[in-house]
């Protein structure tokens, strides 16, 4: 493992930077990754193995994990469903496997986003700071922000990225997931494009995200989540939150 603080951009001076771990075996790639972090002022940390990394993560926990699907000693899926289950760290899949299966896997267990090798460093640093400024907002921590949004008997606490059934049960949702649902909570009864709910202006037709993102959060609200009334498709359009919202 090595680690490198980086240095700030000049309009970042007023906090730390963001932490960002890096689970490379594949010691050139990661020393690519690092470098185009450290361009932009990340404080970065570079793991090799998957274990390594879970050993870390019970004494720090980063704003992002970049993981590699093909480690030495566990496969990057586990490591990844692990990783969210244990914190609110975002995760960015970087990986040479371009399979839709493992893209989709990926993002139903949780991911913010999925590059593949080879990739361009400006792209990998857009997507980052694309996570970071989604995960910021989900947490509730731009000034003026709401905490808690309640509907049909659920509860959401945005800061905690904790959703509350009616009957009590909790469900930790990923960092995306909190976005999207915190986009619906703040516009309900409106329709949301799906460049509004990723909270990116040049969204690829082909980019399927937020299709997963939908889906996921279907399952743990809607009663049937084949024939939703809560979070509706609006063909040619995007996605309609139906349902009335409370803020406190």
């Amino acid at each position: 493992m090595s680690a490198d603080t980086g240095r700030r951009t000049a309009n970042d001076t007023s906090a730390p930077p963001a932490l960002i771990y890096v689970i490379e075996d594949d010691a050139d790639v990661a020393k690519l990754v690092l470098a185009a972090l450290r361009d932009f002022g990340f404080a970065c940390e570079v793991f090799a193995t998957g274990g390594a990394v879970l050993r870390r993560l019970q004494f720090e926990k980063p704003d992002l994990c970049i993981v590699d699907l093909g480690l030495p000693d566990m496969d990057g899926i586990d490591l990844m469903r692990r990783i969210t289950a244990g914190s609110s760290s975002g995760v960015l899949i970087l990986t040479g496997r371009g399979h839709t299966a493992d893209r989709v896997m990926g993002l139903e267990l949780g991911g913010d986003d999925y590059v593949t090798k080879p990739f361009e460093s400006r792209e990998l640093v857009a997507r980052v700071r694309s996570i970071l400024r989604r995960r910021s907002l989900a947490s509730g921590t731009s000034t003026g922000q709401r905490r808690y949004a309640s509907f049909l008997g659920w509860r959401i606490d945005c800061a905690a990225n904790v959703l509350r059934a009616p009957d009590g049960t909790e469900h930790l949702l990923g960092t995306a997931e909190t976005q999207v649902l915190r986009c619906f909570v703040e516009r309900p009864h409106q329709i949301l494009t799906r460049e509004q709910l990723m909270g990116e202006r040049d969204l690829l037709p082909t980019d399927r995200s937020i299709d997963v993102r939908i889906s996921r959060l279907r399952r743990k609200i809607e009663a049937d989540a084949h024939d939703p009334l809560i979070i509706k498709t609006v063909y040619g359009a995007g996605y309609l939150f139906a349902a009335d919202v409370s803020w406190e």
